[in-house]
């Protein structure tokens, strides 16, 4: 009874893993975004319900993906474990709600959401995801220092520049929105010449923010993103070739030739050791 559960294990293992069937859930995720978008359009009742057969058959064959995936895994307890899997299979059952009475709008919420099954499936979308969510703490640093530059600058704004246009200086809140467009480059030289009629110098308190927002603190945020994904291309990559991945991260090429001298070391050792038996 064992070998028959490790057998089955096995080749649902190489189903589950084989470019062919991986390459056909892609394919379904597809179609089902595509059905997504065709339901949005006014179509006649055949064609919606041919739709609706479809998209009965994407569930199913979801629901049948989904339990491959875990049949094959070799512990079961550890398969939730992966945040993929998790996520996988939530999106398999809130597809499984009913498409009708109160419901609806739910329903189709999340059938919406199983598009999202293409990140996943595909190695190099779960590296982006999977970068972007471990700078967010990075990023969160850099994002509370900006608050602080942007708190300081709407200060400074709606103190010297609330006589002049109570719409965009009011307050502090207010002056916050209009930097944020100043940040983003949004009309914001007509923002500059209303206040330079009345201070010729103002020039220098948007070109001082500007700096700061859009060319510091951006490239912060880009520097941090990259220095994380490549990270974890690094981390794929070691994965891939089955080399030891220590405190998260591949072995550098400074300790690789560390370990070699060493074993290089105890090889001249124990060959001098022979010669003294001998």
């Amino acid at each position: 009874m064992t070998s028959f559960i490790l057998s089955a294990q096995t080749r649902l293992k190489k189903i589950d893993s084989s470019k062919v069937f991986q390459g056909i859930i892609i394919a379904v995720i597809l179609l089902s975004a595509l059905l997504i978008g065709v339901k949005t359009h006014n179509l006649p009742e055949n064609f919606v319900s041919v739709l609706a057969v479809l998209d009965i058959g994407i569930t199913i064959f979801f629901v049948f993906e989904i339990v491959i995936r875990f049949l094959a895994f070799p512990n079961k307890k550890k398969f939730f474990h992966n945040g993929w899997n998790i996520f996988d299979t939530v999106i398999v059952i809130g597809s499984l709600v009913p498409d009708g009475g109160s419901g609806v709008l739910l329903a189709r919420l999340l059938r919406v959401f199983r598009v999202l099954r293409l990140v996943s499936m595909v190695p190099e979308l779960r590296l982006l995801i999977n970068a972007l969510l471990k700078a967010i703490p990075r990023m969160g640093y850099i994002g509370l220092l900006m608050f602080v530059i942007f708190y300081i600058y709407a200060a400074i704004g709606s103190m010297f520049f609330n006589q002049i246009n109570e719409v965009l200086w009011g307050d502090v809140s207010i002056s916050m929105l209009t930097l944020f467009r100043v940040a983003t480059f949004e009309d914001w030289t007509d923002v500059m010449y209303e206040t330079m009629t009345v201070h010729p110098l103002s020039w220098i308190y948007y070109l001082s923010f500007i700096f700061l927002t859009a060319f510091i603190f951006l490239n912060m945020m880009v520097g941090t993103v990259l220095e994380i994904m490549s990270q974890e291309h690094e981390n794929f990559r070691a994965e891939q070739h089955g080399e030891s991945v220590e405190g998260g991260e591949p072995a550098s090429r400074a300790q690789i030739e560390k370990l070699e001298h060493e074993l290089s070391e105890i090889k001249t050792l124990l060959l001098k050791q022979t010669k003294l038996n001998d």
